[in-house]
């Protein structure tokens, strides 16, 4: 065997360790999701019997979905968690994306002081944070139980991290060239951002709305700090009413689980093939 033979063995080999290794990561990811799916068509007794079988002893039952948007208030909850995951996602997209296209194309000292701040806080973890934040939003301002106040909390948390992916994204991909035509044309500097810079956004825009829904929708201990009122609950907080103290119905829990990842779900299928390209739109010039 000549050398070229043994470099073309060698090379699928590796391809074939690697696909190996993917399959077996995928399989690990995937297999909570699965397990959900075949599980939340059983009855508890099945559940706890035999969580693997695809079908338990009491048959196929859809009994689980009914009875857990009855207890979690599915309706309400399903509201509460629409609104602060849209109203934070908008806002944020928003106020990112003109706060890197001033600290772009302006050569302020601020900016940059500016820029490196929001770097900085992005290392703080919210633990550091929390217990200070509702003292003051609860016990002095009093403002908690209010979805604004979670919503301002929210995009305030998530400005850092959408400032940083918009600043690269607008450095490396909206020439100045059009916005000097745009300005020659009689375009002002906010239509300019609106007509011109904004659409030529849309990957970084499609990745940060589904970085950030998918956090606001699935996030458990910021909204259980500001919202204690039942008919304020989002999603992951409702699913709470499962677990009790000496038992917990897991057929009600795997039914509420999906019917709140559904919608998160649908909102990937359709951005994701924005993702990619928003995530590296800024890293190389």
């Amino acid at each position: 065997m000549n050398a070229n033979e043994r470099a073309a063995r060698n090379k699928k080999i590796n391809h074939a360790v690697k696909i190996f290794i993917l399959i077996a990561l995928f399989v690990c990811f995937i297999f909570p999701f699965v397990l959900v799916v075949i599980n939340v068509f059983k009855t508890k007794a099945d559940i706890t019997s035999d969580p693997l079988a695809l079908v338990g002893a009491h048959g196929f039952t859809m009994a689980n979905f009914p009875e857990a948007m009855k207890k979690m208030n599915f309706g309400r909850s399903f509201f509460n968690s629409a609104i602060i995951t849209i109203c934070s996602t908008v806002f944020t997209i928003l106020l990112s994306s003109m706060t890197a296209f001033v600290i772009v194309r302006n050569n302020w000292k601020v900016c940059g002081a500016l820029m490196g701040l929001m770097i900085a806080s992005m290392v703080i973890p919210f633990q550091v944070l929390m217990i200070p934040m509702v003292s003051l939003y609860g016990g002095v301002l009093g403002i908690l139980n209010h979805r604004a106040t979670l919503i301002f909390m929210h995009v305030g948390f998530s400005l850092s991290m959408a400032t940083f992916m918009f600043h690269g994204a607008i450095k490396t991909n909206v020439p100045v060239a059009l916005e000097e035509a745009a300005t020659i044309d009689g375009c002002t500097r906010w239509q300019t951002y609106w007509q011109i810079v904004f659409p030529l956004l849309k990957s970084t825009i499609a990745t940060v709305a589904i970085i950030d829904a998918m956090g606001f929708w699935n996030d458990y201990l910021l909204p259980s700090l500001v919202l204690t009122k039942k008919e304020l609950y989002t999603i992951p907080i409702a699913t709470q009413v499962f677990y009790g103290t000496y038992s917990t119905d897991i057929g009600l829990v795997m039914a509420a689980l999906l019917l709140a990842m559904l919608p998160i779900l649908i909102l990937y299928v359709l951005l994701q093939r924005y993702i990619v390209e928003g995530v590296t739109s800024g890293a190389v010039k």
